[in-house]
C-alpha cells in the first residue's frame, strides 16, 4: 500500500493503484516524458501545506514539452488546481514531494507527439539525513551529456539515465552522491542537483552553458544569498580541482533542498563540517519554504 491514497491521471483524481499507463505507450518504450519535482512544506503552526514555486515549475514544465514537440499541453491554472486537489484528497499534514509528468500515451512510435497524458503523484518526504549532516561526493567517471546530444535544460525522463549511471557507481563505491564533469572537463552538476562552491567567501556555481538543468532551487539560492547575506554568485566554469580548494561545497535541488558536501573523492572539504555560509543558506531557505519567514509570499501556494 502506498503512503498516498490517491494520484492524478488525465484530469481525474484516482485511487493510487489505478494510475496506470499501458506498457506499449511511447513513455514506456522510449522514456518519452517530461516531469517536474515540486515540494509541499507543512507549517504546523499555520496548519497549512505550502507548495513551493509552482509558477516557476509550470513554466519550465511547459518549456520541456515545447522543446520535445509535444501536442498542446494543459494550461498552468488547470495544473495548479490539479496539484491542490490531489494534496487535499490525500489530506497531507506533512512535508511532501510531488512529481508531475507529461508523457506520450497511446500506441505511437518514436516520433509520436501525442496524445499527451498527465500524471501527478505526491508522497510524504522528510528532509534527508545528509541534508543536515553532509554528504560525501565522488567525481564520476561518467560524463555529463552535452547540449547537442540530450539537452539538460529539458527536464526529460530519458535524460536521467545519465544521472542514474553516475549515482549507482558512486553508491557502489561508498559515496553518497556523484559530481559529473562535462565534455570540456568542467563541473556540470550532480544527479538531479546543482552544485555551489565557496572560495574566498565568494559563492560560485557552474554557468548555464555547462550542461546543467536551469534549476529553480539554484535560482532561489542565488537570490537568497544576495538579499540576505549580501553575496553575489559568480556563474562560470568550475575546474575539478576547485572542489578540493573550496572552503565549502554544497548541492541543491527540489528533492535535496540544500545539502552540504563534507568530502570530495575522500578529500575533506574545509574542516569536514557544513560551512558557515551553507548553514546560513539552509536556515534561510527552510524558513522561506515553510512560511515561517513571511517574505516571498508569491512563492508559496497554500493547499488548505
Amino acid at each position: 500500500m502506498s503512503a498516498a491514497e490517491f494520484a492524478y491521471l488525465n484530469g481525474r483524481v484516482v485511487p493510487w493503484d489505478d494510475a496506470r499507463v499501458h506498457v506499449f505507450a511511447p513513455v514506456a518504450k522510449y522514456g518519452i516524458g517530461v516531469f517536474e519535482g515540486l515540494r509541499g512544506y507543512w507549517n504546523e503552526e499555520a496548519q497549512q501545506l505550502y507548495l513551493f514555486r509552482v509558477a516557476e515549475h509550470l513554466e519550465r514544465y511547459a518549456f520541456s514539452q515545447r522543446a520535445m514537440r509535444f501536442d498542446q499541453p494543459m494550461f498552468s491554472d488547470d495544473l495548479t488546481e490539479a496539484l491542490v486537489r490531489l494534496c487535499r484528497a490525500n489530506a497531507f499534514r506533512t512535508t511532501v514531494h510531488i512529481r508531475m509528468m507529461a508523457f506520450i500515451d497511446g500506441p505511437g512510435e518514436l516520433g509520436a507527439t501525442g496524445p499527451v497524458g498527465t500524471a501527478i503523484t505526491a508522497l510524504p518526504r522528510a528532509t534527508a539525513k545528509q541534508s543536515i549532516e553532509g554528504a560525501s561526493a565522488q567525481i564520476s567517471s561518467w560524463m555529463r551529456m552535452p547540449d547537442n546530444v540530450m539537452p539538460a535544460r529539458i527536464k526529460c525522463n530519458a535524460n536521467y539515465h545519465n544521472a542514474r549511471l553516475a549515482i549507482m557507481q558512486a553508491q557502489l563505491d561508498g559515496y553518497d552522491v556523484a559530481f559529473l564533469l562535462n565534455s570540456r572537463g568542467k563541473l556540470a552538476e550532480a544527479p538531479a542537483m546543482c552544485v555551489f562552491i565557496v572560495r574566498d567567501n565568494r559563492l560560485i556555481t557552474p554557468s548555464g552553458t555547462n550542461d546543467i538543468l536551469e534549476s529553480i532551487t539554484r535560482q532561489t539560492v542565488i537570490q537568497l544569498a544576495r538579499e540576505y547575506l549580501g553575496l553575489d554568485t559568480v556563474e562560470r566554469d568550475v575546474d575539478r580541482t576547485e572542489l578540493i580548494l573550496a572552503q565549502e561545497v554544497f548541492y541543491c535541488g527540489t528533492g535535496a533542498e540544500i545539502t552540504p558536501v563534507t568530502s570530495v573523492d575522500r578529500i575533506v572539504v574545509g574542516n569536514g563540517e557544513p560551512g558557515a555560509i551553507t548553514r546560513q543558506l539552509m536556515e534561510i531557505y527552510r524558513a522561506i519554504v515553510t512560511g515561517k519567514n513571511a517574505a516571498y509570499a508569491s512563492w508559496r501556494t497554500p493547499v488548505f
